[in-house]
């Protein structure tokens, strides 16, 4: 038989070709495109025509790429989505329709030829599924349509494009993690390659039931989309068969070795099922390290339905839909590790919205902390402000945080250009070296205060008193740390220009006193004798309360002297190394005397020290501190002398300690006074102890623990001053403490030397 016999057979053309295809003019727009081909559904192109002349092509993905990359797509014309260039088959060719049809569809990558007449007048539209379809077709004399050379090259041609879908449904799995999305491109596009009337994925239940989850069907025949079977339509032995990997391809449902029950054919018949393939999905987890049942290895089916008629299932559409099934098994495990990644996600946006939330709240407190700081730092400036002193913050670092008007006035710093720079570019190389000693301290938790010298705008060095009070704050560990420290300094130039005039007036008038009291003295002891004749006894009480009087009076006018030219600079201490303990040990025996008239024992122990001292200044310390104590002890009492080390410690004091008596011990020593390389001195009474409220002023001038004390003990109230300018001008500390109605200790320091001891 001919081909041009073939072609002009009618029933071969209604196989092949369709006669009625959808057409529209190139201006039509999409909208009523799309219009159309829902009213077509298994129309897959639209053919655009001029005068019955076809000038392009438009297929379904054609559309959707449009719709997908057009906002306004629905107003663009069909000629702007046409692919191009159109191809056409005339019925007029020499070599005939079919042979020319199979040429074409073998060298192009399309599914649509439009067939012409002689006058390019559109006839119809041959689909490659439809020739495709015609060629396998068994005649009744058991011949094929078309040489074997033909229907090759097209099943090749038909081969490769399978292979080339098969990566295309791989691509399309491996890039979606939506199962839902997986299934329905699955069947669409199984459906539409094999021409099968129905296309579904079938679940097997845990508890032996089953549904279709996902379904492509031609109109023409009813849907079972979500509709769940019952056990009896999938029973035990058929999953156990499909487990281990059976695929099953029925030709006709009512041939006797279809292998189906009776019962099954008349459940299958009510669904209009003549043909069909089936082929088992495979659950992912029977990859899993746990063995599992065979039934739990199959999680359902892939199903091919023919309902037009019965259909020989080849085998190269038994391997595509197992190559398929097997993709949809990975698929699962990626819609696992979506469900796994969700869940994750879930959790950690909640864990983010809980964080974020967090951090809004403390965004929130801190927008009101910093505008309650930032109110709090304008109420503060605005008090500092008015204050005639330095007030400023310094953090650990030494840098300036806060700073008030002063800076400016005095210094020429404004607050604004002193914040975040370090103590010494503010204050100068030679004020930071003076007070790096107090800074240092204050940096280790204690208060400090000092006077000093600062070099103001103008030019002028003026005195000041520098405070530095550590801001302390209490960690997680409940210890205190500190955080920065405040710093108050004050001008007191004016106060010392009144303390000279003071101290110029009354060494002056000591000056000036001395001669007349020393022969008034002199005099008076010399009528004590008698050797300027006899006194009544009332006379010679009252030339003996002259001499007491006048003896006090020149002591206080030579301590006067003495502390205002230790004050003035001048004395000149002759320092030199000497041994502490034989300093101790000279001190006790010089007031050894006093100590028996008074009826009082002195007690020394001592280390061998090497120090670096005046050795007459530290024995007039000394003895002046075992006076005081001798006068303030009762009859029979011990005073104790020692002297001792501290090389690698520290003392530490905070406020009053307890005591082995149960009375209060109270304290002058520095809050944080570093030992390290110092000798330590210490004179201790039994008297009556000096009040804590006291402690701090007893080592200013004239300052003693009862008026009446200066009148029964003989004391000047320069005693204990001239101790402490004697003491600092060795470089030590001097501080006292006490026990009323127990006694008091007076403890006072002085450096080490460590040069070596020069050998003969």
């Amino acid at each position: 038989m001919s081909f041009q016999a073939e072609i002009s057979d009618l029933s071969l053309w209604k196989a092949m070709v369709d006669t009625h295809p959808l057409t529209a003019s190139g201006q039509t727009r999409l909208g009523k495109v799309l219009t159309l081909m829902a009213s077509h559904p298994k129309a897959s192109c639209v053919l655009g025509l001029f005068r019955r002349k076809v000038v392009g092509i438009v297929t379904r993905s054609d559309l959707l790429r449009a719709v997908a990359t057009h906002h306004n797509w629905a107003q663009i014309r069909l000629s702007k989505v046409y692919s191009r260039p159109v191809i056409t088959v005339k019925t007029s060719a020499p070599q005939g329709v079919l042979p020319l049809l199979l040429s074409t569809f073998n060298q192009q990558p399309m599914d649509h030829l439009p067939i012409v007449d002689s006058n390019g007048d559109l006839v119809g539209v041959a689909h490659r599924s439809s020739l495709m379809q015609i060629l396998l077709t068994q005649r009744s004399d058991g011949s094929k349509y078309g040489p074997e050379a033909y229907r090759n090259g097209l099943l090749r041609q038909e081969q490769h494009q399978r292979a080339q879908l098969v990566a295309q449904i791989t691509l399309k799995i491996r890039q979606s993690l939506q199962l839902k999305e997986i299934f329905q491109t699955t069947v669409d596009e199984v459906k539409r390659l094999l021409g099968a009337d129905r296309v579904l994925i079938y679940q097997v239940l845990p508890n032996g039931t089953g549904k279709t989850v996902s379904e492509a069907v031609d109109v023409s025949y009813p849907s079972i989309l979500d509709m769940t079977f019952p056990e009896e339509v999938f029973p035990v032995n058929y999953q156990t068969l499909y487990a281990q990997g059976r695929v099953h391809a029925v030709t006709d449902v009512d041939s006797p070795d279809s292998g189906l029950s009776e019962c099954l054919v008349a459940f299958i018949k009510e669904w209009r099922i003549r043909a069909k393939l089936i082929v088992p999905i495979l659950n992912p987890m029977s990859l899993a390290a746990e063995p599992m049942g065979l039934r739990q290895q199959l999680w359902g089916l892939l199903i091919a339905h023919q309902c037009s008629g019965p259909r020989q299932w080849s085998a190269f559409e038994k391997d595509f839909m197992q190559q398929l099934s097997g993709q949809i098994s990975l698929a699962f495990s990626q819609g696992q590790l979506l469900e796994y990644l969700e869940d994750r996600v879930k959790l950690r946006t909640t864990e983010l919205t809980q964080t974020n939330q967090s951090l809004q709240r403390e965004i929130q407190e801190r927008q009101v902390m910093g505008a309650a700081l930032r109110q709090s730092e304008a109420q503060l400036r605005l008090i500092t402000n008015h204050l005639p002193v330095l007030i400023a913050y310094v953090d650990t670092h030494q840098r300036y945080r806060f700073n008030n008007q002063a800076y400016q006035d005095w210094l020429g710093r404004s607050p604004t250009d002193t914040k975040g720079r370090s103590m010494l570019s503010v204050m100068g190389k030679a004020y930071y070296e003076k007070a790096k000693r107090h800074i240092e301290t204050v940096l280790t938790g204690a208060p400090v205060s000092y006077e000093s010298q600062l070099t103001f705008r103008d030019g002028k060095s003026r005195s000041v008193s520098v405070t530095y009070v550590p801001h302390l704050e209490t960690n997680e560990r409940g210890s205190a740390q500190v955080q920065g420290f405040f710093a108050l300094t004050s001008d007191i130039s004016d106060r010392k220009a009144i303390e000279r005039m003071k101290d110029e007036f009354i060494a002056v008038v000591s000056h000036e006193l001395r001669t007349p009291l020393t022969s008034i003295h002199t005099s008076l002891k010399l009528l004590a004798t008698g050797r300027l004749g006899e006194l009544s006894e009332d006379g010679q009480q009252m030339l003996e309360v002259a001499d007491e009087n006048t003896d006090r009076l020149v002591r206080l006018v030579n301590n006067v002297l003495d502390l205002q030219r230790i004050e003035s600079g001048e004395v000149t201490m002759n320092t030199a190394a000497c041994d502490a303990a034989v300093l101790v040990a000279q001190a006790a025996e010089a007031m050894q005397t006093m100590a028996q008239q008074y009826n009082i024992e002195i007690r020394t122990r001592s280390v061998s020290l090497l120090i670096w001292a005046d050795p007459d200044y530290i024995i007039r310390t000394l003895t002046n501190l075992i006076g005081n104590a001798i006068k303030f002890s009762e009859p029979g009492g011990i005073i104790y002398l020692t002297v001792e080390a501290y090389r690698g410690s520290s003392l530490q004091h905070a406020g009053s300690v307890g005591s082995g008596s149960g009375s209060p011990v109270f304290s002058s020593m520095p809050s944080r006074l570093q030992l390290r390389g110092q000798a330590l001195f210490c004179v201790q009474d039994s008297g009556q102890g000096i009040p804590a409220h006291r402690l701090s002023s007893i080592f200013e001038r004239f300052q003693q623990v009862d008026s009446s004390d200066s009148r029964e003990k003989g004391g000047t109230g320069l005693g204990l001053t001239i101790c402490r300018k004697i003491v600092e001008q060795h470089g030590g500390e001097i501080w006292a403490e006490s026990q009323l109605g127990i006694g008091s200790q007076f403890y006072f320091t002085i450096p080490l030397d460590y040069a070596p001891i020069p050998t003969e």
